[in-house]
């Protein structure tokens, strides 16, 4: 069955009373059993029931499940917000003497919670190149939890082989972890390239025009023992499940994923071969142009399309300034894949906490703005960044 028809029609786990054809928002914090042993049943896992909505509710349910039958994986955990997904799967991976291996290129606050956080329960942090296997074999030992990436990095747009990683992770019995949000799961099989623990921020393409904070984590059958940690352990004793209406949205978000995600896709491909000849823009970053260093392997990776994150360098940190508080139509604001186009500086606003030199070992550039590709027409989008590149 095609990804898009079990977007659309996964089942409900249950027949709705009064026959639903969209999955009812059960806002309800608890549920009434028949009988003392039907509870017991459901409190320790031996029946699949919600018991509390801490830790299961039919609603959030039936998005995991959406997820779950796209994937193919083994189980997914629906969370508050992409941090949290990131966040439990870190916690659930690491333990006091254990270490992280992952890149200086990734998100601001993804970073941040390995680098300085995690840190502070004895858990290391350890950058490298990721696309230099050697340093990473190097870097790997007895003790490490896994490797963590962004598949296609946030800002840098760096694309490291997710294959010779995995091989080198599964070489030391450990998962490769990727953040997958930029390229949707609907688009491309990250097990198949060897992920064993997928994260996404569905508050990005999978909300349907940002309305809503969530984040999934997708265990693949080779991490069972993580699956039963994150139900078990992450979810009873830190919270942070996705909310019912919140996983309404989502599920109807994900309907239409598909059609808005094409869209998106081909109106960057068409931005950023337009943008290249704009004065002013000195450099466009997306992978999806042809002379992009990491075409190849993401073509080869992701499939035919590229995601709807580009970025274009000006002449220093005021030009990007200026350039941003010329837009009119491009929105001036944070967050990926809103249905509108938006637009941010990065080295100042997700990194801006970030000291000068740890910028710069993390290829943060002063010079950079960030633009999320929306729906909008492409011809209004490109001449409303083309106007604002040539002010003055």
């Amino acid at each position: 069955m095609d990804n898009q028809t079990k977007a659309i029609d996964t089942p409900f786990g249950r027949r709705d009373a009064y026959g639903a054809l969209s999955m009812p928002v059960y806002h309800t914090a608890a549920y009434e059993f028949d009988t003392a042993a039907d509870m017991a049943d459901a409190f320790t896992g031996r029946v699949l029931a919600p018991d509390y909505s801490r830790v299961m509710n039919p609603t959030v349910t039936f998005l995991e499940d959406k997820v779950r039958n796209i994937t193919n994986a083994h189980a997914v955990v629906a969370m508050s917000s992409g941090m949290a997904a990131i966040s439990a799967t870190m916690l659930a991976l690491s333990a006091q003497g254990k270490n992280i291996v992952t890149s200086r290129h990734m998100f601001g606050n993804s970073f941040s919670l390995i680098t300085s956080s995690l840190p502070r329960f004895g858990v290391e942090a350890r950058t490298c190149d990721l696309l230099d296997l050697e340093a990473v074999e190097r870097n790997v030992d007895d003790n490490t939890c896994c490797i963590f990436l962004e598949i296609i990095t946030n800002p840098q747009l760096e694309v490291a082989d997710l294959s010779a990683l995995a091989a080198i992770a599964h070489r030391h019995g450990i998962p490769l972890v990727a953040d997958t949000t930029v390229i949707p799961f609907t688009q491309f099989s990250s097990h198949a390239l060897g992920v064993d623990i997928e994260i996404v921020s569905s508050t990005k393409y999978l909300s349907g025009g940002a309305t809503s904070l969530g984040g999934l984590v997708i265990c693949y059958d080779t991490v069972k023992e993580f699956a039963n940690r994150m139900k078990n352990e992450m979810l009873f004793n830190f919270g942070a499940y996705m909310t019912p209406h919140v996983a309404y949205m989502q599920s109807l978000g994900l309907e239409t994923l598909d059609a808005r995600y094409r869209v998106q896709a081909a109106n960057s491909l068409e931005l950023a071969r337009r943008l290249k000849s704009v004065d002013g823009i000195s450099h466009v970053g997306y992978v999806g142009l042809e002379d992009n260093p990491f075409h190849e392997l993401a073509a080869r990776q992701f499939g035919p399309t590229a995601g709807a994150m580009i970025t274009i360098d000006l002449a220093d940190r005021q030009a990007c300034y200026r350039f941003i508080d010329s837009l009119k139509l491009v929105r001036r604001a944070t967050n990926l894949f809103d249905n509108k186009t938006l637009a941010i500086h990065p080295a100042s606003t997700i990194f801006g906490n970030f000291t000068d030199a740890e910028r710069a070992a993390m290829d943060v550039l002063d010079t950079t703005v960030r633009i999320s590709v929306g729906l909008e027409s492409v011809s209004d989008i490109y001449e409303d960044i083309r106007q604002a590149a040539s002010a003055r």
